[in-house]
């Protein structure tokens, strides 16, 4: 688990307890497929509410009510002049220049499949389907942010803040991200990460034992973000002030738009992405969190916000489970926790139910249906 984070005032409950922008963050190299366009820096949605819509749903005559509190400013957007690459603002474009650009950008190569980055890229598309649950752009990212830095031992000891595993704990994790064949392909990956980024002064990233920390420390630490210009606008209508008649009407429109979309596009909406976050990832899981994460911001800055009170001194903890999860046994809760994130659960509630029969999620679900594995696997932010 983390280290653990523990609050240094009395915070109320629906008080947000930090904003955090993370140390690096990449989006996941499979949006492209689904034709989701976000900003390269920040993660923030590209296209407006209307345009996400009419995407999702394969509608482009759909008409949005109310456009005015969509937040995309596409007259703001910029682009890399020699790759090609978006982003939101020109804030961003610098921003991106300043720590890593200039080492990944592509130019004129962009298209070319025989370049070592694309190489790279495309044999990870090749390991690892929908739903990414990291992105070895983020490692990409983290030595090209060091490559780039004047104050190079500054940034090494920023990433030197995440929680790391043993060697055992680490093979573990690459197995769960890469599969029954991780070491062929994880080797494949450091062959290539190595043609492609290679610097002297990281050198023990690039061996064999250092790639597969690199790779586990991003699998354990790795928060899940997720940006979409619908949800945004979603939540900025339910916050409008309507009369009664006009209220039940747009909450008609947009609950049979997610039906439609749903029916559509599946659960695959949001811009998805990953990223570091110093204290967030200093939170430990509880199966009764008292805090939550959320981008209610619609770019990578993640807001904790606390579900309870929580007292000076109290730990903050958030949950790596999903609701449905949690709901499950105590058995089944740390069968998830153990396969997923190599530890036992002592949380309150766990500690309760010490005594409860082992019941199996097998058992639990003997006539549900399906194991929902993919549902699981989408909501492993941190792996």
């Amino acid at each position: 688990q983390g280290k653990g984070l523990f609050a240094t005032k009395n915070i109320r409950k629906g008080e947000t307890v930090f904003v955090e922008r993370p140390v690096v963050s990449s989006q996941f190299l499979w949006n492209a497929l689904y034709n989701y366009r976000a900003c390269d820096h920040c993660l923030r949605a590209l296209e407006t509410a209307e345009e996400n819509a009419q995407r999702l749903l394969g509608k482009s005559s759909l008409v949005l009510p109310h456009p005015e509190q969509c937040s995309i400013r596409k007259e703001l957007h910029q682009q890399c002049p020699r790759c090609q690459v978006t982003y939101c603002s020109a804030e961003c474009r610098q921003a991106a220049l300043e720590q890593y650009h200039q080492v990944l950008c592509l130019g004129p190569s962009r298209d070319d499949p025989t370049h070592p980055l694309n190489k790279l890229q495309e044999a990870w598309r090749n390991m690892h389907y929908p739903p990414e649950t990291s992105s070895i752009m983020l490692m990409a990212r983290m030595v090209a942010t060091i490559k780039q830095a004047k104050d190079k031992e500054w940034w090494i000891k920023a990433f030197s803040q995440f929680c790391s595993k043993t060697a055992n704990e680490e093979e573990e994790i690459v197995h769960k991200l890469l599969g029954d064949k991780f070491k062929g392909q994880l080797e494949l990956l450091r062959l290539l990460f190595t043609e492609a980024l290679y610097d002297e002064y990281l050198s023990r990233w690039f061996t064999p034992e250092g790639f597969r920390s690199l790779f586990a420390l991003v699998g354990t630490n790795g928060q899940g973000i997720g940006t979409s210009s619908l949800s945004q606008w979603v939540h900025a209508c339910d916050a409008l002030d309507l009369p009664v008649l006009q209220r039940e009407e747009l909450d008609a429109f947009i609950d049979q738009l997610y039906k439609d979309i749903e029916k559509e596009s599946g659960e695959f909406l949001n811009c998805e992405g990953s990223g570091l976050y110093v204290l967030q990832s200093c939170c430990n899981h509880s199966c009764i969190p008292n805090a939550e994460t959320s981008f209610p911001e619609n770019n990578f800055l993640l807001h904790l916000t606390a579900l309870e009170d929580i007292e000076a001194g109290e730990e903050i903890c958030i949950s790596y489970l999903d609701c449905c999860q949690r709901e499950r046994s105590r058995h089944s809760r740390n069968k998830i926790l153990r396969e997923n994130y190599l530890f036992t659960c002592s949380c309150p509630k766990c500690l309760a139910q010490a005594d409860d029969a082992d019941v199996t999620s097998d058992e639990e679900e003997e006539g549900e249906g399906e194991t929902d594995d993919a549902e699981l696997e989408d909501e492993m932010t941190d792996v």
